[in-house]
């Protein structure tokens, strides 16, 4: 059994790991039960995923669910069908007294997110389901934490092993700051992250450096199984065409990822290399925070926008893969050097040059120079960027702007499933013995 709250018709980020291990763990003899609100409050939704679960063995299983967002869009003047975004929690133009009112809310009393209300109806749920339909292992996927708080408490009813895998930290994660804690508040965050990794049987995260984040709270082990590519999703993409010099951005850009040493070295390549502005596109796909298009702005840099606020996953790819450049902006965080997006697994899949800012020595820049697809550059590396971008324009100029990537099999969703498994067996076959 799968808890998750992202699924189909879900779309961004954080519903393609455990959708794409669904569709491949039948293959390997496991058979998923997705667990998943009827009614989620959903930042985008994408259709075309349905295409990975139409395997006959998985069983998705829906309950309702409530959230105080109906209360909070209220109570900060947004619209009812406008989508919240966790990510950009600091990031209205104005400075709304209501709106910190409405997240010193979200982040003291509804604790440890606002799926909170969710979790004891569906302990009573799946208590009932699993008497009936027991099943061998319990998977717990977060963001939001509260899906762990879930499969804890069946864990203690039930005695079946459980694996809690985190997409992300929970109290390291980047907007955690911007949660405005008390600190009685903070320390219910810590506990609760605490008796998760304390009693969850198995725990695996996306990266190193957030795998050694969880290991300084536990002494158990956290086992890295990072995100990927599915092959599937790229059969229909094109190739490059030369029609333009494109940097093209895939997924959520919030204030902490704008690359504001990008828009400055952008601004001095189109003083100094003829030519180069002809051919310039800067291109979005997803939501973009409007501190980026401000500074766009400033830099004379608008009109060579095109903005895409969301496609559906197999149209972002394609757009995508006629890029010249793929932009790969970190957060400019703390935890900088642990941070990787999923997007940097489909990006090696497209098989275009990568361009990455946040920093040269962490998790995301070792994944380029050990698949030889790209460079990574730190905050304020503004020549090394220019003499980065002329050399590809050059290559762009020559028509000889390809990759060779290597190594990248590794990060198929198809040999990560093959990992995932192996760690099912390990565990379930500890409860046999």
């Amino acid at each position: 059994m799968i808890i998750t709250y992202y699924w189909p018709p879900s779309g961004g980020a954080g519903v393609q790991r455990w959708l794409k291990f669904s569709k491949y763990l039948p293959k390997h003899g496991w058979l998923p039960i997705i667990y998943t609100p009827s009614n989620p409050e959903y930042p985008v939704e994408d259709k075309s995923l349905f295409k990975d679960i139409k395997h006959e063995d998985i069983v998705v299983v829906k309950r309702p669910i409530w959230e105080p967002y109906r209360l909070y869009k209220f109570f900060t003047g947004k619209k009812l069908s406008e989508k919240v975004q966790p990510g950009f929690l600091d990031e209205a133009p104005a400075n709304n007294l209501f709106e910190k009112i409405a997240r010193w809310f979200r982040g003291n009393l509804f604790i440890p997110d606002a799926r909170v209300f969710w979790i004891r109806p569906s302990i009573s749920f799946l208590s009932r389901l699993l008497k009936k339909n027991p099943v061998d292992l319990i998977v717990s996927s977060g963001p939001p934490h509260s899906m762990h708080l879930i499969a804890k408490g069946l864990r203690e009813k039930f005695n079946i092993p459980w694996l809690a895998d985190f997409r992300d930290p929970w109290t390291e994660i980047d907007f955690f700051q911007h949660l405005h804690l008390g600190r009685r508040a903070e320390k219910k965050h810590k506990k609760l992250e605490k008796e998760v990794l304390e009693k969850a049987d198995c725990i695996t995260t996306v990266g190193n450096n957030c795998a050694k984040g969880l290991e300084s709270i536990t002494e158990k082990e956290v086992h890295v199984i990072t995100n990927g590519y599915d092959p599937d999703d790229f059969k229909p993409c094109s190739g490059f065409l030369y029609d333009f010099f494109s940097i093209t951005h895939a997924g959520s850009m919030n204030k902490d990822r704008n690359p504001s040493v990008l828009w400055r070295a952008i601004k001095e390549v189109i003083e100094e290399v003829p030519g180069f502005k002809n051919k310039l596109k800067i291109r979005f796909i997803g939501k973009t925070d409007y501190i980026v298009f401000d500074e766009l702005e400033k830099y004379s840099l608008s009109k060579y926008v095109e903005n895409h606020k969301y496609l559906p996953h197999d149209k972002a790819l394609a757009e995508a893969s006629r890029s010249a450049l793929l932009l790969l902006p970190l957060n400019n965080t703390q935890n900088i050097r642990g941070i990787v997006t999923g997007k940097i697994y489909e990006y090696l899949a497209l098989q275009r040059p990568i361009l990455c800012i946040g920093n040269k020595d962490g998790d995301a820049a070792r994944i380029l120079y050990q698949t030889a697809s790209g460079k990574a550059f730190d905050f304020d590396d503004i020549d090394e960027i220019k003499n980065y971008l002329i050399e590809k324009f050059d290559e762009f100029e020559n028509k000889s702007l390809e990759v060779a990537n290597k190594n990248t099999d590794i990060y198929s969703r198809k040999k990560l499933t093959e990992k995932m498994v192996k760690l099912f067996s390990e565990i379930s076959e500890q409860y046999k013995v």
